[in-house]
């Protein structure tokens, strides 16, 4: 049984036992439910406690480990801007944050403040990397180290993940009855329908950006979007991709760089996921999300992406300090983590058609170089 069938059948048992005990109005049975409520506190909590860590060593490893940052060049540069111009326009992001730089990156660690943490872990990292090989391969070696074993504590985290959740969602629905599966069923249809949307919006931004027709497009990306929907696995649709770049007749030099790191670190889903998933919450919980928010969350979204750990439903985890600084329940990262497998393959699929839609611009901006 896979993770993805178990996370199903833990939030289906929540949802149906929670809305029998609403509908029995059995006070016993309401009691005994809400004894379960510390299962999923303490599941969250153990979200909440492995956030950080992953987030500053892999940053880190991820930059200076690299042999030569140098050698990165144009095609790197070019990658680094595509990467986070696509989805912000996807998002329809205007405004910039301002006051990024930390003047405490531990405290910009202890408050959520994951924006200048990131800002402060990424000029860390280029300053490690420029030191001499002697300091850089200890100290890479050390964050290398961390990043390990804080990626094995995620997937225990993780694999508990049915257990927590049904913690969280019996007593949830034992309280809201059926309305708590009312609402999470419109969560499902929203965020799969703006996935979808985004999708069909790549077409003409490769046609308008990368000079590729839609109908060619569209039939290079059909058999990456296939094993997708079949695996949800950004990577095992590579070979497709690279399949796909060549029935383009995009540059090899290009596209053996730009298609592996996509399909590894580019979220081109992220901001509606994370946007979608902030206003279902706060919705759940009568919180206001305010347009400011919003755009603070899809801007994170575009950054912290990168760092989101290798597991399922990895990035949700990144949006737990957000959600704090915010004044939402992190138990609702517990929620989205529930509710996301459905939606998970119509964002997946438009992960990876991101990821070929930015080969593409890529490749056109190389050749014209």
């Amino acid at each position: 049984m896979t993770d993805r069938t178990r996370v199903a059948l833990a939030l289906g048992a929540g949802l149906a036992g929670g809305a029998a005990i609403a509908a029995s109005g059995n006070a016993s049975l309401l009691g005994a439910a809400d004894g379960l409520t510390p299962i999923g506190t303490i599941w969250v909590n153990a979200i909440r406690m492995t956030v950080i860590p992953p987030v500053v060593s892999l940053i880190v490893t991820g930059i200076a480990g690299a042999s030569d940052l140098s050698a990165i060049g144009r095609p790197g540069t070019r990658t680094a801007v595509v990467f986070v111009a696509m989805p912000a326009g996807a998002a329809g992001v205007v405004a910039w944050l301002v006051s990024i730089v930390p003047t405490n990156p531990i405290a910009a660690a202890a408050s959520g403040n994951m924006v200048s943490l990131v800002v402060f872990t990424v000029l860390l990292a280029v300053a490690i990397g420029q030191t001499p090989a002697a300091s850089r391969d200890v100290l890479v070696s050390v964050f290398r180290g961390l990043a390990d074993a804080m990626l094995v504590l995620v997937r225990w985290v993780v694999t508990l993940a049915p257990i927590g959740i049904f913690g969280l969602i019996l007593p949830l629905a034992a309280h809201g009855g059926a309305g708590v599966a009312g609402a999470v069923g419109t969560y499902v249809v929203i965020y799969s329908a703006l996935s979808i949307l985004a999708v069909l919006v790549t077409y003409p931004m490769v046609a308008l950006f990368g000079g590729v027709s839609i109908a060619a497009f569209a039939r290079a990306a059909l058999p990456a979007q296939l094993i997708v929907l079949s695996s949800s696995s950004s990577i095992a649709s590579l070979p497709a991709l690279v399949e796909a770049a060549a029935t383009l007749n995009l540059p090899a030099r290009v596209t053996g760089f730009v298609l592996p790191l996509a399909v590894s670190t580019f979220k081109f889903a992220g901001p509606v996921s994370w946007t979608t998933g902030a206003l279902f919450i706060g919705s759940f919980y009568g919180i206001p999300i305010g347009a400011t928010q919003l755009v603070t969350i899809a801007l994170a979204s575009i950054f912290l992406a990168f760092a989101a750990p290798g597991v399922p439903r990895g990035a949700f985890l990144m949006l737990t300090p957000l959600f704090l600084a915010l004044g939402l329940p992190p138990e609702g990262i517990g929620i989205l983590i529930a509710v996301d497998a459905l939606p998970d393959l119509f964002a997946t699929v438009l992960n990876v058609t991101g990821d070929l839609a930015a080969a593409v611009i890529i490749a056109r901006a190389d050749t014209r170089a």
